[in-house]
């Protein structure tokens, strides 16, 4: 374990805290999977205190994080890297997704990339309270298990539509309205093969399409506002969240390029995630792509660890998150040591399974616990009672009943 002093000076009026003038230090663990720079003692920011006696009494995290054993406070975030992955799903890291989960209740994910359910599964949530997902580009790597979601998440206790916010693009057809009109239609001998025995509603999904070339906000219910803003990525489409809560705010980049409206919506955010990748040399090696291909999908589809540290250099987050590389130990190292060339704050290196809690005076940042067995909550009492249009029949064919032997 290493203790850090950081160079930088941030005044507290500007919503930072100076690391000079603060006894609370930044440790950095090594673990296999991941790099976790967890901020301790992080003050609030500048903010005017208030005359009546407060509870300065710095809320207790286990090393761990167990599912449902720590109620979230009135004024806090909780943070989970359900996958930090790539395409290729590794056996120990799902694919792009986040969980942000607050203290008011609302839920809200961020991505759903291939490999995202199962680790969703791990935190035995009422799936009827994780109904509204965030999706930055239609690559499998960050949708890949919405039809999971859809279905498993209906058969398991969600008796409301599933709502799924997104972009549109420059073609009809490549917007998120047009991507889950098709994904019903795919997966229609698996829905209309439950319909009536689930709750009617849980097996539908209501598409909220945005411009993706407006920066706007497209969620401001219960005093959660979420905007969406353009990304850079490939092609026409992709973009990035914000969601601010009660003072608190956590951005997403999803994948893209570095560019100007994140610099602009992510600055002083508590949060800020944004994807990096290893370094060219690197993913030519691991991919066994030339390294003209690799330099180009790090330094012109994505972003590499020299450019993340630039840009957190620019934001001035309270914590910065890197996710999105290969989580192995030998690129992360690399990952980590390309970052601080250009950064020197407060950073954590996402691996799945990263939590990270956020008070307005306090970041604490550290891994789940899961029971590998684990399975989703009970239905609720009004799972059982949602309406329901009666179980089918006449499914199999009369040749097929024939067939039949008990």
């Amino acid at each position: 374990m290493v203790h850090l002093k950081f160079r930088r000076n941030v005044t507290p009026s500007r919503g930072r805290i100076n690391m000079r003038q603060r006894s609370g230090t930044i440790l950095i663990t090594l673990a296999i999977g991941a790099i976790f720079v967890a901020a301790f003692g992080l003050n609030d920011r500048g903010n005017a205190q208030s005359d009546a006696p407060q509870d300065t009494t710095p809320k207790k995290y286990s090393r761990s994080f167990f599912p449902n054993t720590e109620k979230l406070g009135e004024n806090e975030m909780r943070i989970t890297a359900l996958g930090t992955g790539m395409p290729t799903v590794a056996y120990n890291n799902a694919a792009a997704s986040f969980l942000v989960e607050l203290g008011n209740g609302d839920k809200f994910l961020f991505d759903f990339g291939a490999g995202a359910m199962n680790s969703l599964a791990a935190l035995q949530l009422d799936y009827s309270e994780t109904d509204k997902v965030f999706i930055g580009h239609l690559h499998t790597d960050h949708a890949g298990d919405l039809s999971i979601l859809l279905i498993g998440g209906w058969f398991g206790s969600r008796h409301t539509p599933l709502h799924v916010y997104g972009p549109s693009a420059l073609l009809p057809e490549h917007g998120i309205k047009a991507h889950t009109e098709h994904l019903m239609k795919a997966w229609d001998w698996d829905i209309s093969s439950r319909a009536g025995g689930l709750p009617d509603a849980g097996g539908q999904i209501v598409a909220h399409e945005h411009d993706y070339s407006k920066t706007a906000v497209i969620y401001n219910e219960n005093g959660v506002q979420v905007t969406s803003f353009p990304a850079m990525h490939i092609r026409d489409g992709p973009v990035s969240y914000r969601l601010d809560w009660k003072g608190l705010s956590f951005v997403f980049s999803s994948d893209t390029e570095p560019n100007k409206w994140y610099l602009k919506e992510a600055k002083n955010a508590d949060v800020a995630v944004h994807g990096t990748w290893p370094t060219a040399k690197a993913w030519a090696k691991i991919s066994g792509q030339s390294e003209e291909l690799a330099n180009f999908v790090v330094n012109n589809v994505h972003t590499s660890p020299q450019a993340f540290g630039k840009i957190m250099s620019q934001v001035e987050p309270r914590l910065a998150v890197a996710y999105h590389y290969w989580n192995h130990r030998d690129i992360e190292f690399d990952v980590h040591a390309g970052i601080l060339e250009t950064y020197d704050g407060p950073l954590a290196l996402a691996a799945g399974m990263t939590v990270i809690n956020v008070t307005p005076d306090h970041i604490e940042v550290r891994e789940l616990s899961p029971d590998s067995t684990a399975w989703p909550r009970l239905p609720s009492e009004e799972y059982g009672a949602a309406p329901r249009s009666g179980i089918p029949k006449g499914l199999l064919s009369d040749w097929l009943k024939e067939g039949i032997r008990r």
